[in-house]
């Protein structure tokens, strides 16, 4: 649409018929053919016989497209944007090193096995947990975080067969990290930061499934402008024209890179909403050549300059990941590396708390309670930072239920806890309930649940289990929680408003040039 509105004929290749049978007549032409080598040149030979071809884009059409770009190359098709040696550099393990080495950026340490003896010696140097994961995979597929040499053997065993030819990756996993994904433009010259999302759940948890927030509710301005810094350091190694996604973990005062991918990411639509910029828009133009300058002057982009976080004092947007465990009985709904989300919704308003109810309102049936009784149990590490969560629960006038140790740590905080007894430990002498027990009579209005390596996360199974067929909700993160809390106030405080897009744009608008007006923007 946005080439079209500068005179281009636009032409599409897509294979979904779901986004087929709604956008029908979003291009000028529309083929209704599969995203294969032979189908695509196909394409290609049939418009260039009708006029001259002026480019293929590829950015916006996720990872398959990128995998047809140097094919497409090599037939003479005039392949636009990011170029497919590009694509290269971003998505081949050691042309990415090479590209982070010279920019001086660190990445987690990590190494190639093609044997259980490899593996475990980059185990030992890296150090546990590591997360392993198969060459080339999409959405997280097989990767799993490993503890220890038993865990890795079993992994090796069970999911993949490490080869020369089929190598494993073994990163060292960065435990207690912040998780920021970055979308931006880049057009050889200038980059544009258009969102820098912080994860509420912990590094580990895939990107998408995890909740996050534009903008980082608690990266200083200093931190967002060494992601700023980063980002166009990668974008300019790689040699982007348009669209960068970028994922960061901040561990211990270290900016990690975790991957780059030179297209259209799936938070790009969530960006453009809470934003009021469309990233897509401004991707197609530089792409055929236009820069962020041109594209700031015709107000594509927003020209008080961006800073990639919204204005202080703007609104908080939140995605949420959907999920299907609701249809899938008997399936944990533990989150870790492998992606299992269905899609997204998103909770925009004046704060985070307000924004994180919306968001959970849509994901979820059920929503977030505002009375009750939360179960509680917590692994170990965890149990320091939900007292202070839990504790407000109990001061918000709910009711708290616990299994018998992360009981004892709330009672000796003065939280007043009923103890329900383990499943497998069945009804008690007097006939004491469990907590699969209570659950069952609904007398749970919330669970929360947090594992901690193999024998935890077992444990927690049908707690977990029997929630979902249930309906109650089930935070499974200590971040989780602590934002759960924040969004429960504000539903008590009747602070939730409903206002459409549009009027969020227009607000942000006024803002950004108020702030520019006044030199308290983040490029100031």
């Amino acid at each position: 649409m946005a080439l079209r509105e500068v005179g281009y004929e636009t032409v599409m290749v897509n294979c979904n018929p779901e986004t087929v049978s709604t956008d029908y007549d979003t291009s000028d032409r529309l083929y209704f053919e599969p995203l294969t080598a032979e189908d695509v040149l196909a394409v290609y030979e049939a418009e260039a016989a009708a006029g001259p071809v002026a480019g293929v884009i590829c950015q916006l059409g996720g990872q398959t497209p990128l995998g047809l770009a140097q094919t497409l190359k090599d037939a003479g098709v005039p392949v636009v944007g990011t170029s497919p040696e590009a694509i290269h550099l971003a998505e081949e393990r050691g042309a990415f090193g090479r590209v982070l080495d010279e920019a001086s950026l660190p990445a987690p340490a990590h190494g190639l096995a093609s044997s259980f003896e490899q593996a475990q010696e980059i185990a030992a140097r890296v150090g546990y947990p590591v997360l392993v994961r198969p060459s080339y995979v999409l959405g997280g597929r097989g990767m799993e975080i490993v503890y220890d040499d038993a865990m890795l053997a079993d992994y090796l065993e069970r999911a993949t067969q490490a080869s020369p030819e089929h190598p494993v990756l073994v990163d060292r996993f960065l435990d207690d990290a912040i998780e920021i994904d970055v979308d931006a433009l880049y057009d050889g010259e200038e980059l544009f930061l258009g969102g820098v999302m912080e994860h509420i759940e912990e590094a580990g948890v895939h990107s998408g499934d995890s909740a996050c927030a534009l903008p980082p509710i608690t990266l200083s301005r200093t931190e967002i402008m060494r992601v700023r810094r980063s980002t166009e350091a990668i974008a300019k190694g790689v040699g982007v024209r348009g669209l960068l996604n970028v994922q960061y973990a901040l561990a211990g005062g270290v900016l990690y890179v975790l991957e780059a991918n030179p297209r259209a990411s799936r938070t790009v639509p969530f960006v453009s909403k809470a934003t009021g910029v469309s990233m897509a828009k401004a991707a197609a133009r530089i792409a055929m050549g236009a820069t962020i300058a041109q594209l700031r002057a015709e107000g594509i982009l927003t020209a008080q300059g961006d800073g990639g976080t919204l204005p202080v004092g703007g609104p908080v947007a939140v995605k949420e990941a959907v999920l299907p465990f609701g249809r899938f009985h008997g399936v944990d709904t533990l989150l870790g590396p492998e992606m299992r989300s269905t899609g997204e919704v998103m909770g925009i308003d004046h704060d985070f708390g307000t924004a994180f109810a919306k968001s959970q309102a849509a994901a979820f049936s059920s929503g977030l309670p505002t009375s009750g009784r939360v179960f509680v149990s917590m692994a170990d590490r965890d149990k320091r930072s939900m007292v202070f969560p839990v504790k407000r629960l109990a001061d918000l006038g709910f009711e708290i239920a616990a299994t018998p140790g992360t009981a004892a740590v709330l009672a000796r905080h003065g939280v007043k806890t009923t103890e329900l007894r383990k499943h497998f430990e069945g009804l008690g002498p007097n006939g004491e309930p469990t907590t699969i027990d209570a659950m069952e009579a609904g007398e749970i209005a919330m669970v929360v649940n947090t594992p901690y390596g193999v024998g935890a996360r077992v444990d927690g199974y049908e707690i977990r289990t029997v929630a979902v067929r249930l309906g109650i909700p089930c935070i499974t993160t200590a971040q989780g929680l602590a934002a759960a809390v924040e969004g429960i106030e504000s539903m008590l405080a009747g602070e939730i408003s409903v206002r459409s897009l549009q009027q969020h744009a227009a607000d942000l608008s006024a803002l950004r040039l108020a702030q520019a007006a006044s030199g308290e923007g983040l490029n100031s």
